[in-house]
């Protein structure tokens, strides 16, 4: 009888983790470019959503477009059995010693939180802008309809939420609008601190940033391909950190980038059609986005956007100048790319929400020995865990080796020196943490 309960329990466990989830694929179905469209256009048609324009208008500008999309959180949460929280988070800002702002204002989020069942103080975000802007921050009245920038990844965001909201999960995933972008991350940095304040677990942030545009500058049209921009190490590291990293490794492994590569795997399993750019950088050159707060505290956050913009279309006003139309209007948004990198999102948020924490500490050993040795924590929820190994040079995790019912193991022949390792939790249902990457030596 054990004979066979062992074979049985082998054979399960060859068919969890060797299959993908069809969850997942419903999940990519169900995301609708026509209700991406229809938020969009309705988003445009505020006019303005300026940090700082009209906040008492019911049909114009930034009041009329946060109370909007709460709305359209509470719609939701209605259709699930109440099963979003949702709320304003604030903060003041003032025009003193902040160039951008041209008046003492409210910078207003709009947080839809669904609580997860096992782990309700461990948070997946998605997040999107508010706020538009023309040629001129400052100049807050005149029309700025941002169809792409970043009307495309507030609607994305939305119809994450309306889509992931039927389901249930371990973690907790954070739907939010924030608003400030465009004159200093304001949203980002104060939900940031407000995360800190309530001592939320934050698995990390996708900041969408425009994931609608398919027609660069250079010409290049594309509906396939999106960047992941990720920073290598966390900014807030201690100098011990800093130094053991000179002998140990690690210059590219930060919990951003591994949020980063695990965007990338999720993706190539799940979308293969789709050509997921990892960009070594924390954004686009000398630029921001809303994931940088979080990271400057110590969280891992990524931005994923469109692989080609077009400048023309960006912080402009609506205008025609030899022979060229500039403004973000609506006609340049491709919904069926926002599709699918609102889709992309979606899986992403649902994978990590229903896989396991990631081990707290991997120690790793095996200093001028033929084999790795590898030991962590026993994580809670999980049935087994996947140890990942890459050559230094590769920007993914290529090999690995499933384990169960231990917390150490050996990878006999792997030499230490020639790879760099991790450790992943994998649940039940064959959903995967985010990779650990070794913060202890066996000596």
């Amino acid at each position: 009888m054990k004979y066979h309960f062992s074979i049985a329990l082998l054979l399960f466990s060859l068919f969890i983790f060797s299959q993908t989830d069809q969850k997942i694929y419903d999940i990519i179905e169900a995301v609708s470019a026509e209700r991406i469209e229809k938020d969009i256009q309705t988003l445009v048609n505020f006019g303005t959503r300026n940090t700082f324009s009209d906040t008492i208008s019911e049909t114009r500008g930034i009041g009329a477009a946060r109370r909007w999309i709460k709305s359209e959180f509470e719609s939701i949460s209605k259709n699930c059995n109440n099963c979003l929280n949702v709320f304003y988070q604030k903060d003041f800002v003032t025009k003193e010693g902040n160039k951008r702002v041209p008046h003492d204002a409210w910078i207003v989020n709009v947080v839809a939180i669904q609580k997860g069942i096992k782990y309700p103080n461990r948070y997946i975000i998605m997040s999107g802008d508010i706020d538009s802007r023309g040629s001129d921050t400052m100049e807050f009245t005149k029309d700025a309809p941002g169809a792409n920038d970043n009307a495309s990844g507030m609607a994305g965001t939305i119809e994450a939420a309306r889509v992931l909201s039927q389901y249930k999960f371990e973690n907790s995933i954070i739907y939010v609008g924030l608003s400030g972008e465009e004159q200093g991350l304001f949203g980002g940095g104060g939900l940031a601190k407000y995360a800190k304040e309530q001592n939320w677990d934050i698995i990390g942030i996708l900041n969408n940033d425009m994931i609608g545009n398919i027609k660069g500058v250079d010409g290049v049209i594309d509906n396939r391909t999106f960047r992941i921009f990720s920073e290598p190490v966390p900014a807030n590291e201690t100098e011990r950190q800093r130094s053991l990293r000179r002998f140990y490794g690690g210059e590219v492994d930060g919990i951003s980038r591994q949020l980063a590569r695990y965007v990338h795997k999720r993706t190539k399993v799940y979308m293969p059609e789709m050509n997921p750019m990892m960009i070594y950088r924390l954004d686009r050159f000398g630029r921001g986005g809303h994931h940088r707060p979080f990271n400057d505290l110590g969280f891992a956050g990524i931005r994923i956007m469109e692989a080609h913009e077009n400048y023309t279309q960006q912080h402009q006003d609506i205008r025609e100048e030899d022979g060229i139309k500039y403004g973000d209007v609506i006609e340049h948004v491709n919904f069926d790319y926002a599709k699918k990198l609102t889709a992309v999102n979606a899986i992403n948020l649902a994978c990590l929400a229903w896989a396991p924490p990631a081990p707290k500490t991997v120690a790793i050993g095996g200093i001028v020995e033929p084999s790795a040795k590898l030991k962590w924590n026993k994580v809670e929820g999980a049935v087994g865990y996947k140890i990942y190994w890459r050559d230094t040079t590769s920007p993914t995790w290529d090999n690995s080796r499933y384990v169960e019912n231990t917390t150490e193991f050996t990878l006999n022949g792997i030499v230490i020196d020639n790879s760099l390792f991790g450790v992943a939790a994998v649940g039940d249902n064959g959903h995967e943490s985010v990779v650990k990457f070794p913060n202890k030596i066996l000596r």
